[in-house]
């Protein structure tokens, strides 16, 4: 499933997590993991030490490489290690694609306001902007990474990006012997008055149906018999999260469109809010071109 896997990691207590969720991954699909810091260039770092002029953040982040690189050698887990230089959201996506990597991971805090909105975080960044698959996870105090995942809610809407998504979904759980959720939900909160009048109900409903109902069907092709298919009314990325507590999902897998811009700053997409606030993690995946 996966062969090689990108750790970019900033020495945050948050990460401890994610790394050793990496860490389990990598064992379970066999993969190495390449650990890299980022040194911010968009940061003032240059500092003189014993009369030698050196970068602080390499030096730090040669330092949290190091000590992750310690504990993935602990967990027997084949690794590399690397520092560069950028600013951090696009050098983490270009190295992940020059050097063809398989998965991205990277923890998001699941910090809320408008701040948030306006800027994005690193995470979000890399998720908008990736077309390498992207697993993040939400550090909370009080949530936990279950691995193996047992169950994988697949989120679908028919659309290109989505069924991208859900081939990734349903090849991660035909590896990981999961239970499958596919899941579409007719999107009332967005529609006016005169858009609902112009699509039929049973017609957004149909078309619902029909997505799940194709994830279904491809599940054959992994040899998963495991696979329940829902088709909901309401917000999406509220039912998203109602659906996650309600059938004990381990794991989301969907699609994201990789729009890009202010509006998606501002507006964010379902998948942007999901990696904002599911309590497990949450893989995003792009159209392939």
């Amino acid at each position: 499933m996966y062969d090689s896997i990108l750790l970019p990691v900033d020495g945050s207590e948050h990460g401890a997590k994610v790394v050793h969720h990496a860490a389990e991954l990598a064992q379970w699909t066999e993969a190495t993991i390449q650990v890299v810091s980022v040194a911010d260039t968009t940061r003032d770092s240059v500092t003189v030490v014993d009369g030698n002029v050196v970068d602080a953040l390499e030096r730090e982040g040669e330092t949290i490489v190091a000590d992750i690189a310690t504990t993935l050698e602990t967990l027997g887990v084949e690794h590399g290690t690397d520092v560069v230089q950028g600013s951090p959201a696009p050098t983490i996506v270009d190295y992940a694609e020059r050097y063809d990597y398989d998965l991205i991971v990277l923890p998001t805090h699941g910090r809320t306001g408008i701040s948030r909105y306006l800027l994005g975080s690193v995470t979000e960044k890399v998720v908008r902007l990736s077309d390498i698959p992207v697993l993040t996870a939400r550090m909370h105090s009080d949530e936990q990474l279950q691995f193996p995942y047992e169950t994988i809610l697949i989120p679908t809407d028919g659309s290109p990006a989505s069924t991208a998504a859900a081939k990734h979904g349903l090849a991660l759980a035909a590896t990981l012997d999961a239970t499958v959720h596919t899941l579409s939900v007719v999107d009332d909160t967005s529609l006016g008055p005169d858009v609902r009048s112009a699509i039929p109900t049973d017609d957004r409903e149909r078309l619902a149906t029909e997505a799940v109902e194709n994830v279904d069907a491809d599940a054959t092709e992994y040899d998963l018999s495991n696979v329940h298919t829902h088709v909901e009314h309401g917000s999406p990325a509220e039912v998203l999260r109602e659906h996650i507590e309600t059938n004990d999902i381990h794991a989301v897998v969907m699609g994201s469109s990789g729009r890009r811009g202010v509006d998606r700053i501002l507006l964010g997409s379902v998948a942007e809010k999901t990696v904002r606030t599911a309590p497990v993690p949450v893989i995003t995946v792009h159209e392939q071109s």
